[in-house]
């Protein structure tokens, strides 16, 4: 008989590994994978001046700047799970992700777009997750529709102020109410003056009337026509140049002598789109609020989300409309309305905003929900 000789184990280049505990089994093919260690855990951004609406009372905001904070943490402890993923070893229970984004150093410029303030959307802040309704007021007369142009701009009319920047403050509505002032400034007196949002961030302490609570709050959120109702009380606005924007809430330094321009009347307007349409060309830009949730990622075209919840919480300004732009998300042309924004000229197309309108995308995020127009009188020290 033939001896058969074992076979020789090549040698290996492994140390002997003296008092540590076995390496895994491999998994056989064909076996289930073991169960997931990690589930997926909701995660909260926001916080501090955080950026984004408030979606309930309670307090979750999305949006926000600046690196994460708590991230490198929680990190290492998904890491230290992972090690302890093995046989014979007890498995590591992995406690709450919760990611809050900071705002930026209130010396850094802030950045465009979602990476901001979160209480700038904010229409109204004593009741976060909801907008009350406006102060009652005489609804507007029914303009005829008839003969309206097919696209118009008060931009170019020279109706319009120049772009500006709320910074890390929640002051939207400001910006809102004094872009529509300076509309109807002009159509009044053949003059634009940039008017003040800061005198309105100091001063302006005005409640609903349906709801005492329901207050302008300088940077933690504010309503365009109970801003319009401070200034037919307080005798008006001063200029930016005179009272000029801090970004944050200061003691009050108005002053009535160098008031420049002055409510004379202001109306809510249907959700109706040809009477938004009229009185945009009739009495200027309209101060209008809208659900900002599209407008984080916004780089230009026509915005057309196929959903768009109807919440408000971000006060704009409504310069214009036209009838054919192209769409991305829909890859077809859309009729729009032109948006003014207050996150600077480097967000969206040079600072606007369009969103489609048109009989099959009414309402478009709230768009056509809370419209306001105002009527000014001029006020100047020879009148005085």
């Amino acid at each position: 008989t033939q001896e058969i000789s074992p076979k020789k184990k090549k040698p290996t280049n492994q140390k002997p590994n003296h008092g540590a505990p076995p390496p895994p089994p491999r998994r056989r093919r064909g076996a289930p994978p073991p169960p997931p260690l990690l589930r997926r855990r909701a995660v909260v951004i926001g916080g501090g001046g955080g950026g984004g609406p408030a979606h309930r009372a309670g307090g979750r905001r999305r949006g926000g700047g600046g690196r994460a904070a708590g991230r490198g943490g929680a990190l290492r402890e998904l890491r230290a799970a992972v090690r302890a993923d093995v046989p014979g070893r007890r498995r590591a229970r992995v406690p709450d992700v919760r990611v809050r984004r900071q705002p930026p150093p209130r010396a850094a410029a802030p950045a465009a777009g979602p990476h901001r303030d979160a209480r700038r959307h904010q229409v109204l802040r004593p009741h976060p997750g909801r907008v009350p309704r406006p102060l009652p007021r005489p609804p507007p007369p029914i303009l005829p529709t008839d003969g309206l142009p097919d696209d118009f701009d008060w931009r170019e009319h020279g109706a319009v102020g120049p772009v500006k920047d709320q910074g890390s403050c929640g002051s939207c509505w400001s910006f809102s109410t004094s872009g529509a002032l300076e509309g109807a400034h002009f159509l009044a007196t053949g003059k634009l003056e940039v008017l003040s949002e800061q005198q309105m961030v100091d001063c302006d302490h005005e409640c609903d009337a349906s709801e005492s609570r329901a207050c302008d709050s300088g940077c933690n959120g504010g309503l365009m026509t109970t801003a319009f109702s401070y200034l037919m009380k307080s005798g008006g606005l001063q200029s930016e140049k005179d009272y000029p924007y801090a970004g944050r809430e200061n003691t009050c330094k108005f002053d009535k002598s160098k008031i420049v321009a002055q409510v004379k009347n202001f109306s809510v307007i249907s959700v109706n789109e040809d009477q938004i349409a009229a009185n945009l060309v009739k009495h200027g830009p309209l101060a209008i609020a809208i659900n900002a949730a599209y407008m984080q990622t916004y780089i230009g075209g026509v915005s057309c989300p196929f959903i768009c919840g109807r919440h408000l919480d971000h006060g704009v300004l409504l310069v214009g409309y036209g009838s054919a732009g192209y769409a991305p998300i829909r890859f077809k042309e859309k009729p729009y309305w032109i948006i003014k924004n207050s996150w600077g000229e480097n967000w969206g197309e040079k600072g606007y905003y369009k969103i489609c309108r048109g009989p099959h995308d009414k309402n478009k995020c709230g768009v056509d929900s809370m419209v306001s127009s105002v009527t000014a009188i001029h006020t100047s020290k020879k009148e005085e």
